[in-house]
């Protein structure tokens, strides 16, 4: 069965029915990607000369855009184009926001902006650990930002000019992923949270949920058997097409691309139409805790 629910948009500014919504939505919260086969965001002229990694700092892989703020991180140019390039990035949020509120409409009252990511690098070759090695199958969790059970909202966007598609690898079902992996979780040290606030290594207090999220992350990438032997679907973007995916919910790899935008949001539990799809709720009724 495709991973994929394909939507025939060609306009990021469209009005959408109530039915398509309700489908959309139910897609999404049931762990399938949304994608547009037909979208596409539009570089201006004097924008195609950031298509290169040239401009990322070195020993960084993404340019990173935060609009809540408006900072550009891990860019590597002239003031005059560091501007342009916060502009393009800017406009693309912008664009996503839009976009996702109008699709998603259930979810628009609770959405929550986080970073743009502008990923002009080649994913083959850039690892340098096992869990930094998003080549392996992984759901989204992350040491130093705790998400205290949000879900992590993405919207993609292809704009390779070389006519590069972005090459994934979609496991099995995060149902399928937790009872797997979650046997060999162990529980954190007593007052560990606390701690790791304390000294700054997390930027918010990791919840129980947080700490199983990590263990279900590392499990998989560390487990090469299980990498090669999962069930699992190869999926090609091409470019100018678009997709939506709940990275903590959907088992992933990025095998290869270069050139793609990446808009993130968080969206707590509370405001899912089916709460019960969520990897929250999913582990809580495996392990008969509340893991908030």
């Amino acid at each position: 069965m495709s991973s994929l629910a394909e939507f025939y948009f060609d306009r990021w500014n469209d009005a959408f029915s109530s039915e398509i919504q309700t489908q959309a939505v139910s897609a999404v919260e049931k762990g399938k990607i949304l994608y547009f086969p037909k979208l596409s965001f539009s570089v201006l002229e004097h924008e195609k000369e950031f298509l290169s990694p040239a401009w990322v700092s070195p020993k960084e892989k993404n340019i990173s855009f935060n609009r809540n703020i408006d900072s550009l991180k891990c860019a590597e140019c002239p003031l005059e184009k560091f501007e342009q390039l916060k502009k393009m990035l800017r406009r693309f949020s912008e664009t996503a926001e839009k976009f996702i509120k109008q699709l998603l409409a259930p979810y628009a009252p609770d959405l929550q902006l986080g970073r743009t990511s502008f990923r002009p690098v080649e994913i083959t070759g850039r690892m340098s650990s096992y869990r930094k090695d998003d080549t392996r199958l992984h759901v989204d969790a992350f040491p130093a930002t705790p998400n205290q059970g949000r879900r992590i909202l993405r919207v993609f966007s292809n704009i390779n000019p070389q006519g590069q598609a972005r090459h994934w690898r979609v496991g099995e079902s995060f149902s399928e992923v937790a009872k797997r992996f979650l046997p060999l979780a162990h529980r954190p040290w007593p007052g560990s949270a606390a701690l790791l606030k304390l000294l700054k290594i997390t930027k918010s207090r990791r919840t129980a949920y947080d700490h199983l999220m990590l263990q279900l992350h590392d499990g998989m990438k560390r487990d090469l058997n299980y990498q090669t032997t999962v069930p699992q679907e190869n999926i090609y973007f091409a470019p100018g097409t678009s997709w939506i995916v709940q990275t903590d919910q959907v088992s992933h790899a990025a095998m290869s691309g270069q050139h793609v935008l990446e808009q993130t949001f968080y969206l707590p539990v509370t405001a899912m139409v089916n709460p019960d799809f969520s990897p929250l709720h999913v582990l809580e009724k495996l392990t008969g805790r509340v893991l908030t």
